[in-house]
């Protein structure tokens, strides 16, 4: 339905133009900014700034013709005004259909002048509106009956079953959108149904939708309803801008109060507040680094991530990266002299060792003193200082850690097995992680594991027998593999010796009466390390780059509280 242009008025024409200018530039410009000019306005009512180019709409409420008195000598002094700012294009506005005459005039305005000049009259309007119906419908909600018979047609088939099925559902929700979409011309309300709860959320028509129809949510929370980590919840998505979400429960909301069109505006008590932040200007995913400066700020060494939130607050902004494993959260005051705080956390698990071991090294670096900037797309976004703050225990700490993942890689290469670091590795598993590691970089090392080896004869070798069941003397064995567990992964070091210069074998006596008899095939024997020691390992390949007459010591494990086997 057209608009009746020359019954709405002064205020209702310069609404539905603004509404509309809003709409059509809502993609191309970075400003579009009406102007009161009951002050004054330079000859400006709206101005649309795309790059460079200034495009300048004045605005004139001549329902008939721009015949009438003093209107040419407005529109020329109000042209006159608008060139003061050297526009690209200036653009009359007005509610009637110009005839030839009247266009040449306005379009002659400009005489030696480089403007654009454009006039959008009656025929113009009704069909930029037509594309953006929903202006007209909202704002005629405050005029004559608002359209309020079609919508109480509309409210009364949502009480009708749906003979059609699901095909009458989706017509009738459409149609109650409609309703809602016309509630306000920059405005509207997405809403869902989820069991019993029905979830309405506020969305602007065009991204200038809070700057020229502003809506303010105010929060009154309860003290005693906030405890420690809620108030530290509160201080990073309200007063930083961080992109989790804010989950405040009734008992800490005493009030909660909307303010903006009437359709809108409401006071709340009794009822909970889930706060999520919108999509921020930077996407998620933009890569970023953050590299460590010397005091002439060269670079000595950066990191590569990306951003994974930027967002601003009351108190300040959040910066928020992750970098191989390593979380980053910066929080920085809008308040000159008051130091900014950087949260950080290390997960590895799940990660290759490559990426583990930089993660280490970055959070090691973060430990230290020393200045910083962080970069997202390549741009500087902010320099700062590291100050120390770190026990030695958490250096200690990380330093096993890094140690871990050493021996993880080093054992994964040797045996060209790849997986992520496990989530968890018990104390057993990181003995022989750091067991298997001494043996693939070619050392001896003692097996804490092997007290005993068990042995069953086949019959020969009684002369060996009797020289090894007379007294403690040299044993060794070689096994065609070597398998070690780690975090569910079997890893095989290839063909191992197993040896200890001194043994004992339980039962001697008994075993050597099996060899008088000579029947001691099938004769089970056990064999122990002397004075209570350990069996010793060696992998054969290292063997083979060892003197046989050079003796071969164990090398330590040199685990932070594990004591050294014998």
């Amino acid at each position: 339905m057209a608009i009746e242009w020359d019954r709405i008025g002064q205020p209702q024409f310069d609404r539905i133009i603004e509404a509309l200018v809003h709409r059509l530039y809502e993609a191309t410009a970075e400003v579009v900014h009406p102007v009161n000019g009951r002050g004054g306005d330079g000859g400006i009512d709206i101005n649309v700034r795309q790059g460079e180019r200034l495009r300048i709409f004045q605005l004139k409420y001549y329902p008939d013709s721009l015949e009438g008195r003093g209107r040419r000598a407005s529109i020329k002094k109000s042209f006159k005004r608008a060139m003061e700012h050297e526009p690209y294009e200036w653009v009359l506005v007005v509610p009637c259909t110009l005839t030839p005459g009247e266009r040449t005039f306005v379009e002659g305005l400009a005489g030696d002048q480089e403007v654009r000049i454009t006039v959008m009259d009656r025929a113009v309007l009704d069909d930029r509106l037509a594309a953006h119906s929903d202006i007209e419908r909202s704002l005629a909600r405050t005029r004559d009956d608002g359209g309020l018979l079609e919508y109480a047609k509309i409210m009364n088939r949502e009480q009708d079953i749906l003979a059609g099925g699901t095909d009458d559902l989706r017509t009738r929700v459409h149609e109650l959108g409609r309703v809602v979409d016309d509630l306000d011309p920059h405005w509207t309300l997405d809403f869902a149904r989820q069991g019993a709860a029905v979830i309405q959320t506020l969305r602007g028509k065009h991204p200038r939708a809070q700057e020229v129809s502003p809506i303010a949510i105010r929060l009154k929370s309860r003290a005693q309803g906030i405890d420690a980590d809620l108030a530290a919840a509160m201080e990073r998505v309200l007063g930083f801008g961080a992109g989790e979400d804010l989950v405040l429960p009734p008992e800490a909301v005493e009030r909660l109060t909307v303010e903006g069109p009437e359709w809108i505006a409401r006071e709340y008590s009794n009822v909970g507040v889930v706060w999520r932040r919108g999509p921020q200007q930077i996407t998620a995913g933009t890569e970023a680094e953050f590299a460590f400066l010397a005091d002439d700020d060269a670079v000595t060494a950066s990191y590569r991530g990306e951003l994974t939130d930027f967002g601003e607050g009351t108190a300040g902004r959040t910066l928020a990266l992750t970098i191989d494993g390593v979380n980053l959260q910066l929080m920085m005051p809008h308040s000159p002299g008051v130091p900014s705080t950087l949260n950080y956390s290390l997960e590895i698990a799940g990660r290759d060792t490559g990426t583990a071991l930089r993660a280490i090294s970055l959070h090691r670096r973060l430990l230290e003193d020393g200045r910083f900037h962080v970069s997202v797309a390549g741009h500087v976004v902010c320099i700062g200082n590291l100050t120390e703050s770190t026990s030695d225990e958490a250096l200690r700490d990380l330093a096993d850690l890094r140690e871990l993942v050493l021996d993880l890689e080093a054992v994964q290469r040797h045996c060209e097995r790849y997986f992520p670091v496990p989530l968890e590795i018990p104390a057993r598993e990181r003995v022989l992680l750091r067991l298997a590691r001494r043996l693939v970089d070619g050392s001896s090392v003692i097996n804490p594991f092997a007290k005993s080896l068990k042995c069953t004869l086949n019959g020969t070798g009684a002369p060996v027998l009797r020289g090894l069941l007379g007294s403690a003397g040299m044993f060794q064995a070689t096994r065609p593999n070597c398998p070690v567990t780690i975090g569910g992964h079997t890893l095989d070091l290839g063909p191992v010796r197993i040896f200890h210069p001194r043994i004992t074998v339980d039962d001697a006596a008994k075993a050597l009466a099996a060899l008088d008899t000579g029947n001691f095939a099938g004769l089970e024997l056990t064999l122990r390390p002397a004075d209570g020691q350990c069996y010793r390992v060696i992998l054969d390949s290292a063997l083979e780059t060892i003197p046989p007459e050079q003796p071969v010591p164990p090398a330590p494990y040199a685990l932070d509280g594990y004591p050294e086997p014998a």
